[in-house]
């Protein structure tokens, strides 16, 4: 679908958010675009919310296979000049937790990084796995609107 795919840029692939986008058409600005979209996302059904989530690369995925927008949301390229172990130790430990997560929770985690390093992500994520189920969809959700707008923000 040509409109889902105009969408990837700011919520990468979330087919469900995607359709029930499309029967919206109109927008008047990228801005409405986001907040309509936030609504229309709080009131999919919660299997299609996990979807939406899904679409998003985990934090600490192989570089090759995440958008340019997920390469400079998470630093990427700034780690270059860290210690090849500091680094390989951030990535098992991010893959680790991104696994523990999604078994405990069935979706992928969500975080806007915000210039965060990986390493100060994980705390954040080992947080997060005290919270309920719920309270992790909506924050999933909540974060990857802050990444959406961040996003638009950068391209105006």
């Amino acid at each position: 679908m040509e409109f889902g795919e105009a969408l990837r840029p700011l919520f990468e692939a979330a087919d469900p958010l995607a359709r029930a986008l499309y029967d919206q058409r109109p927008f008047g600005s990228y801005d409405d675009l986001i907040e309509r979209a936030e609504r229309t996302a709080q009131r999919l059904p919660p299997a299609d919310q996990v979807q939406v989530l899904n679409a998003h690369p985990r934090i600490g995925e192989r570089p090759e296979a995440v958008s340019a927008f997920s390469y400079r949301e998470q630093g990427y390229n700034a780690e270059a000049g860290l210690p090849t172990e500091q680094v390989r130790q951030v990535y098992a430990d991010l893959a680790d937790l991104n696994h523990e997560y999604e078994q405990r929770f069935g979706f992928r985690f969500i975080v806007f990084v915000n210039g965060r390093p990986k390493s100060a992500i994980l705390e954040v994520l080992r947080q997060r796995l005290g919270n309920t189920r719920d309270a992790e969809l909506q924050t999933g959700l909540r974060d990857m609107f802050l990444i959406a707008r961040d996003r638009y923000a950068a391209t105006s």
